[in-house]
């Protein structure tokens, strides 16, 4: 059974954003725990302009879903924002893929410019059990 690299690079370190677009696809059908921690990175930016960047989901890596499978919250600044990607739970799909959407509303410059990354590192699958199926474990 082959395995994931630990780490996948959906937006290469360091790629420069200046318009709309979609990262390559991958595959993720070898993972073991369908979990993975998501950390965009913003190292670059001008003023009055914002990052939308969402991770989208294939099971052939041709048609993608509707909606995206995670849609990390909105950047205007540099820094680093973290969120959990679960599919365990979602088998169907075996390839995803980044989408980034820019968005300028300032006169300065007629084109927005970011340079960020986004890295999915795979982790220990979540907890199915919930604080209070813990609790009725505890007093059985």
């Amino acid at each position: 059974m082959s395995t994931l690299p630990g780490k996948l690079d959906l937006i290469p370190a360091g790629t420069r954003l200046e318009a709309n677009g979609d990262g390559a696809a991958f595959d993720i059908s070898a993972s073991a725990t369908r979990t993975f921690l998501c950390r965009l990175t913003v190292t670059e930016q001008i003023e009055q302009e914002s990052l939308d960047v969402s991770i989208w989901g294939s099971a052939d890596g041709e048609t993608w879903t509707k909606k995206p499978l995670l849609k990390l919250p909105q950047q205007f600044y540099r820094g680093t924002t973290k969120m959990i990607l679960d599919l365990s739970l979602r088998p169907e799909h075996k390839f995803i893929r980044a989408r980034w959407e820019l968005n300028r509303w300032g006169r300065v410059a007629p084109t927005p410019m970011f340079v960020a990354g986004l890295e999915l590192e795979e982790i220990p699958p979540m907890s199915r059990e919930t604080p209070t199926t813990r609790m009725a474990l505890a007093i059985k």
